[in-house]
């Protein structure tokens, strides 16, 4: 699928959210919680289930873990230190991180050094005898790329959590808007660990979410997981709390078919994957402003 019809984007958008959860037409299976609270507790506890399993198991699990959404990292490490889950055997690879313009590392102390965000917030408040060995910790970095992909392909990856741009968008696997360089599904599908310009969208989105709209301190490029890794996971959980600039990536993802345009409608493709959401990000403006009657140049 080569571009979103229009008429189908406006049905998919003007479905009340209480009718999304069991929808007979999604083609992604979907949770919706009350809010950010519930979410983070809900995206917690997901996780921690999965890591409890592999102790009781015993054998390794290996994730991978984005840099947000910012509700679930609480209640993570609250969890692991009331209940004791050992993280020993812990594998994570970091989904991405942001560049200057030259591909280069941000400074320790810029908002957008997602490294250092996931240092405090993630590992940070977790008892220093449960966490994740420092070595099982892989932080994308534009040197580290072959050891990254060669640790990724030693074993399987047991989950990925995420969450979803506005493009929607998986890790920075954004849909690629350059003139002369067009992808196909195909192409996104089998996308790997790679260094990438941010589209103009993700940048002028990032910076109306981060800076007051003052984009021009977005970094302008980051290094990704791609497509393939993301969703080479027995599980995929994507999470959403993050409300109006969320909804119509969702809904597309819900309802559409697969396209390069919106790249997480390929979780359709995946054996185990959910997508989650709050009532915020789940709702839509046009499902309350049915009045509208769309006339479309391609409906």
């Amino acid at each position: 699928m080569s571009g979103l019809n229009l008429k189908d984007l406006y049905h998919w958008c003007s479905i009340p959210v209480n009718q999304l959860e069991n929808h007979p037409q999604l083609k992604t299976p979907f949770r919706m919680v009350k809010d950010s609270v519930e979410m983070g507790e809900v995206m917690a506890r997901d996780f921690i289930e999965e890591i409890k399993q592999a102790n009781n198991d015993n054998r390794p699990i290996r994730a991978i873990v984005p840099c947000g959404p910012k509700c679930w990292y609480a209640p993570f490490a609250r969890m692991v230190n009331c209940e004791k889950v050992s993280l020993k055997n812990l594998t994570v690879f970091h989904m991405d991180e942001c560049l200057d313009w030259q591909g280069n590392l941000l400074a320790k102390n810029d908002p957008y050094n997602f490294r250092t965000f996931m240092e405090k917030h993630f590992y940070g408040d977790i008892r220093p005898e449960l966490s994740v060995p420092q070595e099982q910790q892989f932080f994308p970095e534009p040197k580290s790329i072959e050891l990254i992909k060669g640790k990724i392909a030693e074993a399987p990856i047991d989950i990925t959590l995420g969450g979803w741009g506005q493009d929607g968008h998986i890790a920075y696997n954004q849909t690629r808007r350059h003139p002369f360089s067009k992808i196909s599904i195909e192409d996104l599908r089998n996308s790997e660990l790679r260094v990438q310009e941010n589209n103009l969208d993700t940048i002028i989105t990032l910076g109306q979410r981060s800076f007051g709209a003052a984009y021009q301190f977005v970094p302008p490029m980051s290094i990704t997981l791609g497509i393939k890794e993301c969703l080479s996971a027995k599980k995929v959980r994507l999470y959403s709390d993050t409300g109006t600039w969320k909804q119509t990536a969702l809904r597309v993802g819900l309802f559409s078919e697969i396209t390069s345009e919106y790249p997480m409608t390929l979780l359709q493709e995946h054996p185990d994957a959910l997508i989650t959401a709050t009532i915020e990000t789940a709702s839509h403006p046009i499902s309350e402003n049915l009045d509208w009657e769309f006339k479309g140049i391609n409906a």
